[in-house]
C-alpha cells in the first residue's frame, strides 16, 4: 500500500469552508480494529449536510464524510474479520464523528461491521446503503405489526428518493399492491418499472388540509417524508394499519390528533437505522440479499466517481435525486 491515498475532505475555518479531493495518510484515520479498502460508498441526505458549513452534521474538522461503505478487509485486530473478507459498514458514527466512506481506505470499529451476505455484491450493498437498510427495516416492522399483501394497498411517499425507491421495489417483490407518491410527474415510468401499481401526486396524499379521520385508503405506509403529510396519511390508514416513518424532509411537526390511534388502532412506527441493534441489522442484510432483494435493484442507482461527489451532493440537498447515487471508490 502506498503511504498516501485519496479522500474527499471537508474543512472549515473561521473564514473559509472547503470541499475537495485530497491526499491523506493512514495515521489520520480514526481508531478502529479493521482497516478496509473501500470499493463503494453511497450518497445520502446526511452526506449532503456534511458538505455545507451550516449542515450541523460534522462535529470537528477536517473531516471525511460518507455514512456508507462497502469494501475488502486489509487488516484486522479483531478475530471476526480477516484479510480479504468482504464487509459492509453503515451508520453508527460513520460520516458524522468518525471518518467515513469517501476515502480509498477506512478504519472502522469491528462492532460496526456486517459481513457481506452471499448473493449480494459490494456494489449492490451500496445501492442499498443506509437508505436500503431503512426501507427494509420499515417493511419488516410493518409486517411484524400485521401487514400482509391481502390487507390492501400500501403507500410509499417520497417514492423517487433512496428510501422510497427501494421500499417500492421490496414491497412489489413481496407481492404488495404499491401506491407510490411523488411530486415529479416525469418519474411515473420509473416508479412503475420498480413495481408500483399506481402513482399518485403529493397533493392526492396531502392537499393542505388534515382531517381528524378521513376515508380509509391504505393498509400501511412507508413514509420518509414526515411533516404535515404524515398527519394526513394517519387519517387515511385502514383500521389496525401501520405507518413506518423514517424521515423529515417534509418537516418535523406532525399536526395530528389522537383519533386515528384510539378509534382505528393505528400504529405509528419509528424507524431508526443509525443505532439499529446488530442482530436485527445482520438479519436485515441477509433478507436484503434473499427474500427482500428485488430484480430491479440496478434501476435504482447511478454510479459516480470520487471526484464527482462535490457536484452531486447539492442534487441530494435539493431533493432532485432519483434513487441512489453510488460512489465507485
Amino acid at each position: 500500500m502506498s503511504e498516501n491515498f485519496k479522500a474527499l475532505v471537508v474543512d472549515k475555518t473561521e473564514s473559509d469552508f472547503t470541499v475537495g479531493i485530497k491526499n491523506i495518510s493512514y495515521n489520520v484515520l480514526p481508531a478502529g480494529e479493521v482497516l478496509i479498502k473501500v470499493a463503494y460508498s453511497g450518497i445520502n441526505y446526511k452526506d449532503g449536510l456534511a458538505s455545507i458549513p451550516e449542515g450541523k452534521i460534522v462535529r470537528s474538522y477536517p473531516f471525511v464524510p460518507g455514512i456508507d461503505l462497502a469494501g475488502v478487509v486489509v487488516s484486522s485486530e479483531d478475530p471476526r474479520y480477516s484479510e480479504g473478507d468482504q464487509v459492509i459498514a453503515t451508520s453508527y458514527e460513520i460520516g458524522v464523528s468518525h471518518y467515513g466512506g469517501y476515502s480509498e481506505y477506512a478504519r472502522i470499529p469491528a462492532d460496526w461491521i456486517v459481513p457481506l451476505p452471499e448473493n449480494l455484491t459490494l456494489k449492490e450493498a451500496m445501492i442499498y446503503g443506509t437508505a436500503g437498510l431503512t426501507a427494509a427495516l420499515s417493511v419488516q416492522r410493518l409486517e411484524e405489526n400485521g401487514l400482509s399483501p391481502e390487507k390492501g394497498k400500501v403507500l410509499v411517499t417520497g417514492a423517487t428518493g433512496g428510501v422510497g425507491s427501494i421500499a417500492v421495489a421490496i414491497l412489489a417483490k413481496r407481492g404488495y399492491e404499491v401506491v407510490a407518491s411523488t411530486g415529479k410527474a416525469s418519474e411515473h415510468d420509473y416508479l412503475h418499472k420498480l413495481g408500483a401499481n399506481e402513482v399518485v401526486s403529493r397533493d392526492e396524499v396531502y392537499n393542505g388540509k388534515v382531517k381528524a379521520l378521513d376515508k380509509q385508503l391504505w393498509a400501511g405506509a412507508v413514509d420518509p417524508v414526515g411533516g404535515e403529510s404524515l398527519a394526513a396519511i394517519l387519517s387515511k390508514i385502514h383500521y389496525n394499519g401501520s405507518v413506518a416513518v423514517s424521515g423529515l424532509t417534509g418537516g418535523g411537526n406532525v399536526p395530528t390528533t389522537v383519533f386515528p390511534f384510539i378509534l382505528r388502532g393505528i400504529n405509528l412506527l419509528g424507524i431508526d437505522s443509525v443505532n439499529c441493534p446488530m442482530p436485527v441489522r445482520q438479519q436485515l442484510w441477509q433478507r436484503m440479499a434473499d427474500d427482500f432483494k428485488p430484480d430491479v435493484l440496478g434501476l435504482i442507482s447511478k454510479e459516480i466517481r470520487l471526484e464527482e461527489i462535490p457536484q452531486t451532493l447539492p442534487i441530494i440537498l435539493q431533493g432532485q435525486a432519483r434513487g441512489r447515487f453510488i460512489v465507485k471508490v
